[in-house]
């Protein structure tokens, strides 16, 4: 390498770190904003009849207690209803199980016979609707756990006429394994941080989060059902950005719940991370390139190796871990409420650099891994292989 090309380099990296640096900066902003405001969202009471949709495939880690916890909901009057596509789904068994133990709680269980396109979740929604008694409706995935009073500060929100949906940040809850604690580190030392910053910047989000979505009926009939987004992978992405376009606000609300991690292998966890990183990339696609600003310590190593370990490149490396693991305590420990992120916070820089990795492999291809099955994801939309 040149002398010249080095310097250009050397340029490259420091000027990538310091956007980093920049980044983390509004991370902390961002967290230190919803924490301001997650205490407006207390002490507000709407509390309209619920139907809670969980489509069902498999079992996930902790399956009954998970279910359990809805059961348990301090609120006036709700139903759960469970989706199926095949009776001997193993998960049937649990909501058997908890239809005996809460007889007084009304639970259904629907067998989706249909298949309405490829992304079996939400073809299972679509046939799961109808049974709904309720016009406010709440959707979140199987391995949600949730608090007593989940439901009640969930719903507060929507007492408003421009609210169109709610959506909640959540900890990861993780297996013993490497896979598992790796996914755990990232969705509360990053993602949750992410998420908090697109909020500040863009002036409240545009998205949901699979842990929670409540609507109304009328919204969803308005964006044209489930139906108009079965063919898609990032389903709840596409539901809150269409609700969004009708000119209603998507509120991220003041309820962190949790989702527990299986013991997922090292192989498991880059397919889970691919599959969630082309789903992204796909629905944000600007945004998602700019996601190459957000790896502060990859740069700041980058940096050391360019400068030969100047002085200079050794105290940016320092303000980059510092800055690191600040965002993770606020965003990870002040609002997540993450107890497991202190004792797995050494994972962080292996974690940082396996995303790195994971973004570069997310741009050579088309293919996701999704509950045993592959695909092909073309602009959003799933095609079986």
């Amino acid at each position: 390498m040149t002398q010249q090309a080095a310097k250009i380099l050397e340029l490259l990296v420091l000027l990538g770190t310091i956007s980093c640096l920049a980044y983390y900066v509004i991370c902390l902003w961002s967290a230190i904003r919803f924490l301001v405001d997650r205490h407006k969202q207390s002490g507000q009471s709407f509390l309209p009849p619920v139907s809670i949709l969980k489509p069902l495939k498999g079992i996930d880690p902790e399956i009954y207690q998970s279910f359990r916890s809805h059961c348990e909901q301090d609120y006036p009057d709700y139903e759960i209803i469970f989706g199926v596509s095949d009776l001997k789904d193993p998960a049937v068994e649990s909501v058997h199980r908890l239809q005996r133990e809460f007889p007084s709680r009304c639970i259904q269980l629907v067998v989706c016979k249909q298949n309405l396109g490829t992304n079996t979740k939400i073809s299972n929604l679509a046939q799961m609707v109808s049974a709904c008694r309720y016009d406010h409706l709440v959707v979140n995935d199987s391995d949600i756990r949730v608090e007593r009073d989940y439901l009640s500060r969930v719903m507060a929100p929507l007492c408003s006429a421009d609210v169109g949906m709610v959506t909640c940040l959540y900890r990861g809850i993780p297996e013993n394994s490497l896979g598992a604690r790796l996914e755990s580190v990232g969705i509360s030392s990053d993602f949750a941080a992410a998420v908090l910053t697109a909020r500040q910047i863009e002036g409240g989000v545009h998205f949901g989060l699979g842990s929670t979505l409540a609507f109304r009926r009328a919204e969803l009939v308005a964006i044209g059902g489930f139906e108009s987004v079965v063919e898609y992978l990032a389903d709840d992405y596409e539901i809150a950005n269409r609700i969004a376009a009708l000119g209603r606000k998507i509120v991220l609300s003041e309820v962190v719940v949790d989702t527990f991690l299986p013991a997922y292998s090292l192989r498991e966890f880059y397919d889970h991370q691919l599959r969630w990183a082309r789903s992204v990339r796909d629905s944000r696609r600007w945004g998602y390139l700019g996601v190459v600003l957000t790896f502060g310590l990859p740069w700041a190593f980058l940096a050391l190796w360019a400068a030969h370990g100047a002085p200079w490149a050794w105290e940016l490396l320092g303000l980059a871990i510092l800055f690191r693991f600040l965002v993770a305590f606020v965003a990870g420990v002040l609002v997540l409420r993450d107890r497991n992120l202190v004792r797995l916070a050494w994972l962080i820089p292996l974690r940082d650099f396996a995303a790195l990795l994971v973004w570069i492999a997310s741009f050579a291809g088309h293919t996701v891994s999704w509950r045993g099955e592959s695909f092909e994801l073309k602009d959003g939309r799933l095609a079986r292989i």
